[in-house]
């Protein structure tokens, strides 16, 4: 009888443990990617930063100075997508923002959907889905777990960065249209109909105001000095501008360079972002029960910039002294509408960004452009003088070589042989650092490198036949004279921000290697929800209490 009794009073002590653990949940998370953010700016422009923005969630959050992603290609779709399913392209299937699809034998476009029409506009530009992400997210968790309770939006200027964190069973995502439109829009895959306080958004004129004024610097620029000369041979210009130098006249600058596009590529995209998201909060009245609420929200302005002017350009900094500020709103706005220490924020990246190799080479460190059109011409070369057919190569993108099955079948020729004669010649082309072929990928098990990141970045079924990398501090032909890109497996693509923050959260950082999909687990730890189905990540077990 005694035995039974302690039987159940333990069962009773652990069924109410388990209660109390459910119940002890953030009323709402909020998952922030600033799109191309390095981990360097948060150190580097620290003397320019307030107390309550990024300075207090590293004050008060907990800081992973060492995370980074763990596979290449290190690109804005592919980021987020990882980030919220704690997985690889290996497993979630989004291999690039575009790819080339050998079943449709043409490029897509990572959410392409027309089985759906746009919602708020009478463009094309809302014909979006999430149906080629492969696995689940962390959010779609979330409402699995409460039986299809609470509210999932997301938020982003880029569509991709809104749709993919919000995951499969999101009640909204919405993206900026730009042209002559300015508004916010989505896809008749999440409703028919924009919601009032999304219509009355776009009715109050704040996208033209943003516009409608010149982009100075935010302090006296002179005080800038953690960035190059503002006039220099290494950015872009805005059409219509012949020096890359602050002021630059917004308004003046609309009409000739896409009206309403304009402002997705200043900072003042990222501030209108932070207002869609606060009308977003009130609008859904997300975080004000007891059902938790997930809002995922991509800060895009931040990648226009600095693929235009740059890693050590003025506007570059700039843009994160204002992306400071915009933290800070949000985190007051938060406090005030949800309650202080009633949220869970975390703060990441979807990928950083390389230095321009022209402005390394005037330094003297090795950097270089790789030439996209020769190397064609070289790949299609070899293939005919070995194989005497100019039909072998179907398409090269994305520092992937797809072959064509069908000619090398009518052929009756090798694949892997074909595969392993390309893979062994290229090396011998300018700035290729490393190949390695779809089969050694499938059959061999690397554990580390840069191979190790190509295999986790690799999709059986929709990557290429032979994978490339580029040499360190190489760029695509396409960014050649200004600007920077992103995509690789070097640190200054991979080593990103990683902050929690809030209800949950420990105080403090860790020096220790993170790779990003560890995001996810720790989250789905942490509202004590299963992990998103093809999850590899692990729980942080340092971040939670």
């Amino acid at each position: 009888m005694k035995k039974n009794l302690t039987f159940i009073l333990f069962l009773t002590i652990a069924f109410s443990t388990l209660s109390a653990q459910k119940k002890n949940n953030p009323k709402l998370v909020v998952g922030i990617v600033v799109d191309q953010m390095r981990y360097d700016y948060l150190i580097r422009f620290s003397d320019k930063y307030g107390e309550n923005g990024f300075k207090k969630l590293l004050k008060k959050g907990y800081n992973l100075e060492n995370a980074h992603y763990n596979y290449i290609p290190t690109y804005t779709a592919v980021g987020h997508s990882s980030i919220f399913t704690g997985t690889t392209p290996t497993n979630h299937g989004i291999v690039g923002n575009n790819w080339y699809d050998t079943f449709l034998h043409k490029s897509i476009y990572c959410i392409d959907d027309n089985r759906f029409e746009t919602v708020g506009s009478d463009s094309k530009e809302g014909q979006k889905s999430p149906y080629r992400l492969q696995t689940t997210t962390v959010t779609d968790q979330l409402h699995l777990a409460q039986n299809m309770k609470g509210k999932t939006i997301g938020i982003a200027i880029k569509d991709r960065s809104a749709v993919l964190p919000a995951g499969h069973t999101a009640n909204a995502a919405y993206w900026f249209e730009g042209g002559n439109s300015g508004k916010w829009i989505t896809s008749s895959f999440y409703m028919n109909k924009l919601p009032k306080w999304v219509q009355s958004f776009n009715k109050n004129g704040k996208a033209n105001d943003y516009l409608n004024q010149s982009w100075t610097t935010y302090y006296d620029i002179k005080t800038y000095t953690e960035s190059i000369e503002d006039n220099n041979p290494y950015e872009g210009l805005f059409k219509g501008e012949k020096k890359p130098i602050f002021p630059h006249d917004l308004s003046r600058l609309r009409k000739s360079n896409g009206n309403y596009n304009l402002l997705k590529t200043v900072p003042f995209g990222n501030s209108i972002t932070t207002d869609f998201a606060e009308a977003a909060i009130l609008g859904e009245n997300l975080g004000q029960d007891e059902i938790v609420d997930f809002l995922t929200i991509s800060y895009s302005s931040t990648d226009y910039v600095g693929h235009k002017y740059g890693v050590d350009s003025k506007e570059i900094e700039d843009t994160y002294i204002r992306m400071d500020k915009e933290i800070e709103r949000l985190l007051n706005f938060l406090d005030s509408k949800v309650g202080k220490d009633a949220y869970t924020l975390f703060l990441t990246a979807d990928h950083a960004a390389a230095q321009t190799p022209n402005y390394l080479k005037k330094l003297k460190v090795p950097a270089n452009y790789f030439e996209d059109a020769a190397f064609l011409k070289f790949v299609k070369k070899l293939a005919f003088d070995k194989f005497g057919s100019d039909n072998l190569i179907e398409n090269i993108s994305n520092y992937q070589i797809f072959l064509n099955k069908k000619t090398i079948k009518e052929l009756n020729l090798n694949l892997r042989s074909i595969e392993n004669y390309i893979a062994d010649e290229i090396i011998a082309f300018d700035n290729v650092y490393k190949s390695v072929t779809a089969h050694s990928l499938q059959n061999t098990f690397y554990r580390s490198g840069l191979l190790s990141l190509v295999q986790r970045g690799y999709n059986q079924k929709f990557s290429g036949d032979i994978i490339y990398v580029p040499n360190p501090s190489t760029l695509g032909s396409g960014y050649k004279k200004t600007g920077t890109s992103h995509g690789t497996g070097y640190s200054y693509d991979t080593h990103v921000p990683m902050i929690f923050y809030g209800f949950g959260i420990n105080n403090g950082f860790t020096k220790e290697y993170h790779p990003i999909i560890d995001i996810a687990p720790t989250v789905s730890n942490l509202l004590q929800i299963e992990f998103p189905n093809g999850n590899t990540g692990s729980i942080i077990k340092e971040v939670l209490k």
